[in-house]
């Protein structure tokens, strides 16, 4: 077969291969909308009846009335202080009802909820306090920074949910946080609420916001008799979910493993036994080393790079990228060397057509392995 029609060929199931995986590489970046999203009072009181006020009721005799809290939130401002912890600032609002909850409504100056995931000081400051004709209504500005178990393993097609969790100040009895659905203007499965519209995220890009039940269980009752809490208790969570963008990470972590790699085959293509075209090229065994160990250090500094980013998370995708590239640079050096000193004379592929086989296979196996590699975390 002609070398034309081989490097078609070749050409061919590349381009194919580069279709596929830009296809997977869509299908990563798509948010799935969890089954457990609340978007009405009804979806709430539906939910609380089911995995909590009929199970706590059969199960303790002695558990105070449930006490429901309408609780809001909005976001103004959210930074990732590093990779496990977010610092936000916004406002949280509670409805207290007259009369019925005068027993467990904070006094001016205390604060009406708990953030568990809170590390350090927070502030919250107490900014307004509007008494309605049947209920009083108390907003609080808070600075907080929360601590969470981001998953990095699909970067730079992540998304985060970052999730503020609020507990009753009180927690001791059985007061439960429900969402404050008419501060807000829709609540739907794919509206945006409870964030402010212009906040700077950097490069992530708003995605969702929804609130939602967590059911916690704890080996504790804090010593409380009766705690009411310690099994299944449903805890309110607010989450925002964010997108990185893609053409951020491309430019700064692919793009220098894309011009890696073609540097790499340009030097490749240099390797042949025709003395006029290895003097036209400059083409030299020693050349080859020089060139692919001044590729590893560009590969191994932007890995560095990478891995402080992420900081100790596990291997995430894109970090496959570079374990491929390296054996990539190991496998090349070692294919040009083999060839060029004439050793191990039994690898017909490596001598075969002045080397034309690991040339034609070069993309087809780069892409392959990609692809691979994603079917895999995917």
């Amino acid at each position: 077969m002609k070398h034309s029609t081989l490097w078609g060929l070749s050409t061919a199931v590349s381009l194919a291969l580069i279709i596929v995986l830009i296809s997977l590489w869509v299908q990563m970046n798509q948010y799935d909308v969890p089954p457990t999203q609340l978007i009405d009072e009804k979806a709430t009181n539906q939910y609380l009846k089911k995995h909590w006020e009929s199970s706590v009721n059969s199960s303790n005799s002695l558990a105070e009335p449930l006490r429901k809290i309408k609780t809001g939130i909005f976001i103004q401002s959210l930074d990732f202080s590093s990779s496990s912890q977010v610092h936000v600032t916004g406002y949280i609002w509670q409805r207290y009802q007259n009369t019925i909850d005068d027993d467990i409504k904070p006094k001016l100056g205390e604060v009406g909820f708990i953030l568990p995931e809170q590390v350090g000081s927070m502030e919250a400051k107490e900014v307004y306090r509007i008494q309605y004709e049947k209920e009083e209504l108390i907003g609080w500005y808070i600075d907080a920074t929360l601590r969470q178990p981001f998953d990095y393993r699909n970067y730079p097609f992540d998304h985060k949910t970052i999730w503020i969790r609020m507990w009753a100040k009180d927690f001791s009895r059985n007061i439960i946080f429900t969402p404050d659905y008419r501060a807000y203007h829709s609540t739907g499965l794919s509206d945006i609420f409870g964030i402010e519209k212009n906040i700077v995220l950097g490069t992530w890009i708003r995605e969702n916001t929804f609130f939602n039940y967590h059911l916690s269980s704890y080996d504790t009752d804090f010593g409380i008799k009766e705690y009411v809490g310690q099994t299944g208790f449903p805890e309110l969570h607010y989450n925002f979910v964010i997108k990185r963008k893609f053409e951020n990470a491309f430019i700064v972590y692919l793009l220098p493993l894309l011009l890696v790699s073609m540097l790499l085959f340009a030097a490749l293509l240099t390797v042949s036994k025709d003395s006029s075209l290895s003097n036209r090229h400059g083409f030299s065994t020693s050349g080859f080393i020089a060139a692919a160990s001044t590729l590893f250090f560009v590969v191994m500094l932007a890995h560095i790079q990478l891995r402080e980013e992420v900081g100790g998370a596990t291997i995430v995708y894109i970090e496959y990228f570079y374990l491929i590239m390296y054996l990539i640079l190991v496998s090349a050096t070692a294919n040009t060397y083999l060839f060029a000193t004439q050793a191990a004379p039994c690898l017909s592929f490596v001598h075969h057509q002045d080397n034309i086989i690991p040339k034609l296979a070069y993309w087809p196996v780069i892409l392959t392995s990609l692809i691979a590699i994603t079917l895999w975390v995917s």
